[in-house]
């Protein structure tokens, strides 16, 4: 039986319409009515609730449908790597602002009176933006391309 049918029967043999199921879920009952009709698949979250709600297993709500497996491992792979990317561009980001730091501050002492010092530490100040940039860039980029080959 493919999901779109083991849903239909779960919500029936539980006595609720669509638009119950809906209201448990927090979504639109022409969400449901798509998901029974095979015109889409619910996402992973959802997919975990409907298997509390019907007291059944994953296993068993995706058993013989092959097209909704590979959706929830996909979806799956997709939730592993968002905070790895996120710390990359976050490491981006810092170096990124470090470099404004750098040049507004040579700017102010090129064009003001100002004789603003950056700290002690020259190679911070000239290679720490650089590195952060590219380290958090090329981070980025290899949890991308890591995620696409999966």
């Amino acid at each position: 039986m493919v999901f779109s049918e083991k849903l239909k029967v779960e919500r029936n043999n539980k006595g609720w319409s669509q638009e119950d199921l809906a209201k448990q879920l927090f979504v639109s009952r022409q969400s449901v009515s798509k998901w029974e009709n095979g015109q889409s698949f619910p996402s992973i979250e959802i997919i975990i609730r409907l298997s509390d709600l019907f007291e059944i297993t994953i296993d068993e709500l995706l058993i013989s449908d092959e097209e909704l497996k590979q959706k929830v491992i996909k979806d799956s792979k997709q939730l592993a790597h968002p905070k790895l990317k996120f710390l990359f561009d976050v490491l981006f980001l810092i170096g990124f602002a470090f470099l404004i730091i750098k040049i507004g501050i040579i700017l102010l002492n090129k064009f003001t009176a100002f004789e603003l010092t950056l700290m002690e530490s020259s190679f911070f100040w000239n290679f720490g933006p650089l590195l952060l940039m590219v380290g958090g860039g090329i981070g980025s980029g290899v949890v991308k391309e890591k995620y696409k080959e999966e």
